[in-house]
């Protein structure tokens, strides 16, 4: 069963109606520059070497979208792959679709066409989310729509890029899975280098690494709270109201409430992006924070 295409994809942001009536044109591949603002940085060899074959017996099949840039020169704006693979089958000239894109637009499909293909490895994936909300101004629930996923999943996959960078670059080579990173996210830099290690070490599973961050988070409160008594168990309705809360603000929120019916609401946030879009949640952004 083919795959459905996800979200509203680059309609939601570019008018593509013409793209299908759109002639199609064979040009010089060598008259083709690569996308600069292409946001893939790891390419499967051995799947480029597939595609290469393929593209040697059938050829291209769906068309490439470049931008003419002067005199029968132009730059790739959509279909990195098939470009690569194309030279490397040797091919003189492919097919081409030729658009009359700015530079925001370049930069929106090749970050779109990579989000909606599911080519990106999670961190370049966070990189796009990025992108599209510090450059283009998406807040998070707009990407979630334009790549049909859900807008929790969306930050959950931007906090990525709060972790260390040697253990960012661990979950884009795939040495450490989306699972396993995302459960280190909670803690301090120091203890997520050392939980990263045991990981790595260990070969500790997504429900070991769920069980060791807790144990590290238990043991941090325990230093810094000694004399503290244990928790008295919370109302169920404060615990419906944080629920209820934390559904609308897509992150942690604790609700402390004392006897004498005073109390205070704790919303969580882990980047400036996220707290201007909490800001603009409460009503209360007067402007970016940094």
């Amino acid at each position: 069963m083919a795959r459905q295409a996800l979200g509203r994809g680059l309609k939601a942001l570019i008018n593509t109606d013409e793209y299908d009536n759109q002639e199609v044109q064979e040009i010089r591949i060598s008259a083709i520059a690569p996308n600069p603002y292409q946001p893939r940085k790891d390419f499967d060899q051995e799947k480029l070497n597939e595609l290469a074959q393929s593209i040697k017996e059938h050829g291209v099949i769906q068309p490439l979208v470049v931008k003419k840039v002067g005199e029968g020169n132009y730059v790739l704006v959509a279909g990195e792959r098939r470009f690569r693979a194309s030279q490397l089958a040797g091919l003189d000239t492919v097919p081409v679709i030729v658009k009359n894109l700015d530079e925001n637009q370049m930069i929106q499909w090749a970050l779109v066409e990579n989000l909606q293909r599911e080519d990106l490895n999670p961190i370049e994936e966070a990189v796009a989310y990025q992108r599209l909300s510090q450059e283009f101004g998406l807040t998070q629930e707009e990407i979630a729509k334009v790549v049909g996923k859900s807008r929790p999943a969306v930050a959950n996959t931007m906090r990525l890029l709060t972790l260390p960078q040697e253990i960012q670059d661990a979950v884009s080579r795939g040495t450490l899975s989306m699972g396993h990173a995302r459960c280190l996210i909670g803690l301090s830099s120091g203890a997520q280098r050392q939980l990263f290690q045991k990981i790595i070490t260990e070969k500790l599973s997504v429900r070991q690494t769920e069980e060791a961050c807790e144990k590290l988070k238990n043991s941090s409160k325990n230093k810094k709270q000694p004399r503290k008594q244990a928790k008295i168990a919370k109302d169920p309705y404060i615990l419906a109201a944080e629920e209820d809360l934390r559904q609308r603000f897509g992150t942690k929120v604790h609700i402390e409430c004392k006897k004498t019916g005073k109390g205070k609401i704790q919303i969580d946030f882990y980047s400036s992006e996220e707290l201007n879009r909490l800001l603009d949640l409460l009503g209360t952004g007067t402007g970016e924070v940094r």
